[in-house]
């Protein structure tokens, strides 16, 4: 079965369309429990996310700052398997009918096996993989596996990436770029900053594929800030706080996750 990169780039076309900024949600599977995650992902989408982002629980996370990391020791007490996070993919694709990408560092991939990897997360419906850590001069084994099961492949670029790297990078990945709004870690912040639309422009300058920005968006005006310049905004830290300060509470959580979908997607459409 073929993963599904095709629906991701419709998705992202249709955003484009309607004159605004896609909006993608992130969570770690198995946060706040497998189910409990998947229920989440489920609301978020349903409450007004575009796609959603998969988290691949790790035990050293680089990219991720203290609230995704908190979420990813949760889920890694709880015994996540990576067997979970494909079910994870697969259920909340077969819930919504939306994309679903798998984020992961790539030392799970590369010990569960390459092409096991990508066949598995086809076969869930999968629409692709975000890789933080896997230098583009080392993905070709992946890229290949992935092209030929129907995945995208999406680096990360950062503020520091010279323009020659910048193409490089974008001329490797499929999908769409995941542009670090400003050098560090996940986590909420009181402002975006002006480096994010710089590198959205600098990244734009070597390739057509859409531009979405993370690291830092947790409300709606930040949302609608990076939606006049992006062609989607990343949120991850913020939907992970709202299951955090339920404190257990499932139901309110996801009432919390939903409420938050909804106030970012209408950031998301207020363009000028």
């Amino acid at each position: 079965m073929a993963g599904n990169v095709e629906l991701l780039n419709s998705v992202l076309a249709q955003a484009r369309t309607e004159n605004r900024a896609a909006l993608v949600g992130y969570l770690p599977a198995g946060f706040p429990t497998v189910d409990g995650g998947i229920r989440a992902m489920t609301e978020m989408l349903d409450g007004g996310c575009d796609i959603v982002e998969v988290g691949l629980p790790h035990s050293d996370p680089v990219l991720d700052g203290p609230v995704i990391q908190t979420a990813d020791d949760i889920a890694l007490r709880g015994g996540i398997k990576i067997v979970d996070v494909i079910r994870t993919v697969r259920e909340v694709h077969a819930a919504t009918g939306a994309p679903v990408l798998c984020m992961t560092y790539w030392n799970p991939v590369d010990a569960y096996g390459v092409e096991r990897f990508a066949a598995d997360l086809a076969e869930a419906g999968g629409a692709g993989c975000i890789l933080p850590d896997l230098p583009v001069e080392e993905s070709e084994v992946w890229r290949k596996a992935a092209a030929q099961h129907g995945l995208a492949t999406v680096f990360v670029v950062a503020p520091s990436s010279r323009d020659a790297r910048l193409a490089k990078i974008t001329a490797a990945g499929t999908g769409f770029v995941y542009a670090a709004s400003l050098m560090g870690v996940t986590g909420t912040r009181e402002s975006v900053g002006r480096e994010a639309q710089d590198l959205v422009d600098r990244t734009r300058a070597t390739t057509t594929l859409p531009v979405c920005v993370g690291l830092g968006v947790s409300n709606a005006e930040q949302a609608a800030e990076v939606a006049q310049f992006a062609d989607g905004v990343i949120v991850g830290s913020a939907f992970v706080k709202r299951l955090l300060t339920a404190d257990g509470d499932i139901d309110a959580g996801l009432t919390g996750v939903r409420a938050l979908a909804g106030e970012l997607a209408e950031g998301v459409r207020k363009r000028t």
